[in-house]
């Protein structure tokens, strides 16, 4: 298998993913733009994304999928089956229970992430909690569905997947809103139905991939089936992983709770401005990241498994060279032409100047963090494929701490306001991602191939030479004033970010960067 050309894949559909997710966020900013009801909804469906990060693509896939793809590659598939089976019924028990806890306790986790709303804000935001949390236990089933397909090397579905939430969110938008507001009924409610609706549909299209490679989960339905699930080694095995994973990923959900709830104490706006950032810069990080982690984790974990180590080390550095070539342009582009690309994706409706300037000093605060943010998807699962889930939970934990560190001098000391939140949690992504790789270094079952050197100073040259470009692009034009001539200002843009990857791609070839042995990574 074509590792690229999988990866390619993968990151192509996570492209309409994250277009449609823009469109999404683009109706949505022209709708309501950075008003007390849309913070209400973003902190109502951050909490159900936060516990699905946490538990679906968090530690329950970073726990499962290494020992899906070691068991099938130690055991076969019959013994894969009995894992799934077991897995499942205990997955779906569990989920019944955390949804109508979560029903129950939506003030008091809004409270935990919003305490500076006023009482109107907070009440619509407990409402759409309760309407959405059945989205984590429909994005957990999907967690583990797309952990088999991928270990089946079926990459597409699970890619794809994240588009019928953003369809299903965009039509409810545009159907659902006009009429609520002529009801007089508040608008911003459309969204949370689009949300449910969406998590539904995510989860409905898994079904006829999981019964074409013949591994739809079997859920025990009686105690007697979910006792016998229990017992089940392998999730013994499983949730003994989980709890150093789920430390691990909960740090940096627990930093994003931190910042939303300081973000809350910032004045009407702060929350969404942050979201809105976070969609350009979940960009380049599902791209890239996602679509490496997506490939490398059953892949490393295989080799892992079959004691191949220089397998197993040539594809963690083959994961960090794409995340340098690929990674550090983007970084670039976020620090130096985040104002157009925020003006041309939000700047309508009620997204005014002012959302356009706090939306892009956010943007440019995570651009800080690009490479570690994507680099984190890479060196994690490989301490994961060697079912050390320790490691990245204690560099995650100092992570955390460095974040806040950062928020305290940035905000405290000095008075950086929103912009500070995103790029505190973009510096302290960068030293994750060096710890992380300096780890797998020292304990040898990393090897860096020859060419480092050389590789990343004919990248740097490459950057500088493309920012210098949209540096100049972003200041030559006023892209606000733009904005009466939408087609002419979306053109531009597209026209200068087009020249850009030329640019860049074109100096990396006059370097002689040796773009193609990359490509063709089996």
């Amino acid at each position: 298998m074509n590792l690229f050309k999988a990866a390619f894949s993968v990151s192509a559909l996570t492209l309409l993913s994250r277009i449609t997710g823009l469109v999404r966020e683009q109706i949505g900013a022209a709708l309501f733009g950075t008003s007390a009801m849309m913070d209400a909804f973003q902190i109502a469906f951050r909490i159900p994304n936060l516990l699905r990060r946490l538990f679906a693509e968090g530690a329950f896939s970073q726990a499962f999928v290494p020992l899906l793809a070691a068991t099938r590659a130690a055991n076969g598939d019959a013994a894969t089956r009995d894992l799934l089976d077991a897995v499942a019924t205990v997955l779906a028990w569990s989920l019944l229970v955390v949804c109508a806890l979560g029903i129950v306790a939506a003030p008091v986790l809004v409270w935990l992430l919003a305490s500076g709303f006023d009482p109107a804000t907070e009440g619509a935001a407990v409402l759409m909690t309760r309407w959405m949390f059945p989205y984590i236990g429909f994005m957990s089933l999907v967690a583990l569905s797309s952990g088999v397909l991928n270990t089946w090397k079926r990459f597409a579905i699970p890619a794809f997947t994240p588009v019928l939430l953003n369809l299903s969110v965009i039509a409810a938008a545009l159907l659902l809103v006009p009429p609520l507001r002529d009801r007089g009924i508040e608008p911003i409610y459309a969204l949370a139905v689009g949300v449910v609706v969406g998590g539904l549909l995510q989860l409905g299209i898994q079904v006829p991939a999981l019964l074409r490679i013949g591994m739809l989960p079997r859920i025990g339905l009686s105690p007697a089936r979910l006792l016998m699930a229990w017992r089940h080694p392998g999730v013994r095995q499983i949730l003994a992983k989980m709890g150093p994973a789920l430390v691990g990923v909960s740090v940096a959900q627990i930093s994003l709770m931190i910042n939303s709830q300081i973000a809350s104490h910032m004045g009407t706006g702060a929350v969404s401005t942050l979201v809105y950032a976070d969609r350009l810069m979940e960009l380049p990080t599902a791209l890239l990241g996602v679509a490496l982690s997506v490939v490398l984790t059953p892949q490393m974990s295989a080799a892992r498994a079959q004691g191949d180590m220089v397998a197993y080390s040539g594809l963690l550095d083959w994961g960090l060279r794409l995340v340098l070539l690929l990674a550090v342009p983007c970084a670039v582009a976020l620090a130096v032409f985040g104002q157009p690309m925020v003006a041309v994706l939000f700047h309508r409706g009620a997204f005014d100047a002012n959302a356009v300037a706090m939306t892009t000093l956010a943007v440019m605060g995570y651009g800080a963090g690009v490479i570690g943010l994507v680099g984190v998807k890479v060196a994690a699962p490989a301490y994961y494929a060697q079912q050390d889930m320790a490691t990245p939970m204690r560099v995650a934990i100092g992570a955390l701490v460095l974040t806040q560190v950062l928020n305290i001098a940035l905000i405290g000391g000095l008075g950086m306001g929103v912009a500070a939140l995103a790029l505190s949690i973009g510096l302290a992504a960068n030293a994750n991602a060096a710890a992380l790789v300096w780890g797998l270094k020292r304990r040898g079952s990393y090897i860096p191939g020859s060419g480092w050197g050389a590789l990343v100073l004919k990248v740097a040259i490459a950057s500088a030479v493309m920012g210098a470009g949209m540096a100049w692009a972003a200041r030559r034009f006023d892209w606000l004033a733009m904005g009466a001539q939408e087609l002419q200002r979306a053109g531009a843009m597209a026209l200068a970010l087009g020249l850009s990857a030329l640019v860049y791609f074109g100096v990396l070839a006059v370097l002689r960067v040796p773009l193609r042995s990359l490509v063709r990574k089996q």
